[in-house]
């Protein structure tokens, strides 16, 4: 790769649930990854929260971070992100708080503001309770104080939690989290994986605009891209159609299990619907050990990222590893 400061690796995991498969094989499959990305040295590996999806597993979040950094040693487990919106700040805080005496050191809070799902099952995630944009970073600010020491006369404090000082992380697709996180001196994670469009301006936004805070001194900047990798570029395009048929399932509301691989899937397929592909995996890096190494050398040097988080949805798990395996050949000093 490049000369200057290469990026740690991370892992997002939406917790597939495969065609043919069950849950149960899903969640054992995202532990055997965890202990894979661990030994690995991967630093970081996260879980999304999302609701109402018949093809992933994550929706408990909290509890698979539990089950992830229980089944692992060293490697930092979190949500990437808990959705505030869909939570009390306060469930959240014990929740993170009981994970934090758990697992010391090891727990990462992720935040999101977008729902994770559709109005329908944001409404019966969420009860009476109406959230609006502006709330987001007032409940920012009350997880904050539920995760610090508890103050002289403070009436609601987390138990588990106060002290923990759990590292909240803010994650976005767009300007909003980028100015809140440089605001608020907090490391920002960028969802290049789904949305890659913001991404260069989202990042000049919270580097311009960062203020040192408590918890970190300058900006620490994650990016999230999908990562396909295979010993040849052929076998790489090939395993990333199962991806494909996901996205494209994304786009067009019809939302499956992750489905095996087929062959030349994109040519199968009409020039809009490729279109939208190729849109929303703006930032994807798929190919042979080769094409890797210099997608993750570009990126690097487009973003200056500390650190990627990698995506990477391929059928057969142990193909997935050995996708990792690359990845983490091709960023090794």
């Amino acid at each position: 790769m490049n000369s200057h400061k290469k990026p740690a690796l991370s892992m997002l995991d939406l917790v597939a649930v495969r065609e043919g498969g069950t849950v149960a094989d899903a969640l054992t499959i995202a532990l055997q990854t965890a202990q894979a990305a661990e030994s690995l040295g991967f630093v970081r590996y996260w879980l999304a929260e999302h609701h109402n999806m018949p093809g992933i597993a994550s929706s408990a979040t909290a509890v698979l971070v539990g089950h992830i950094a229980g089944g692992t040693q060293r490697i930092r487990v979190g949500s990437g992100g808990i959705m505030l919106p869909n939570h009390a700040p306060l469930v959240v805080a014990e929740a993170f708080g009981t994970l934090a005496e758990l697992y010391p050191n090891r727990i990462d809070l992720g935040l999101g503001r977008a729902p994770g799902t559709d109005a329908v099952t944001m409404r019966a995630l969420r009860r009476n309770r109406v959230e609006t944009e502006e709330d987001f970073p007032r409940e920012v600010a009350e997880l904050q104080q539920l995760l610090a020491p508890v103050q002289p006369g403070q009436r609601v404090v987390a138990s588990p939690g106060a002290g923990t000082q759990v590292p909240i992380w803010l994650l976005g697709s767009s300007l909003f989290s980028a100015a809140l996180a440089a605001e608020r001196g907090l490391p920002y994670a960028f969802a290049a994986h789904f949305a890659p469009r913001l991404l260069l301006q989202a990042l000049d936004v919270y580097r311009t605009n960062f203020k040192p805070s408590a918890t970190l001194d300058k900006p620490y900047v994650v990016v999230g891209i999908p990562l396909i990798a295979a010993p040849t570029d052929k076998e790489a395009q090939y395993l990333a159609s199962s991806t494909y048929q996901r996205v494209l399932g994304i786009l067009t509301g019809q939302r499956v299990l992750l489905q095996p691989p087929v062959a030349d899937y994109l040519s199968q397929l009409d020039s809009r619907a490729r279109a939208g592909i190729d849109d929303f995996l703006g930032a994807a890096v798929i190919g042979g050990p080769e094409a890797i190494s210099a997608g993750l050398s570009h990126l690097s040097q487009l973003t200056g990222a500390d650190e990627f988080m990698l995506v990477c949805d391929i059928f057969d798990p142990l193909l997935r590893v050995r996708s990792l395996e690359i990845a983490a050949a091709a960023v090794a000093p």
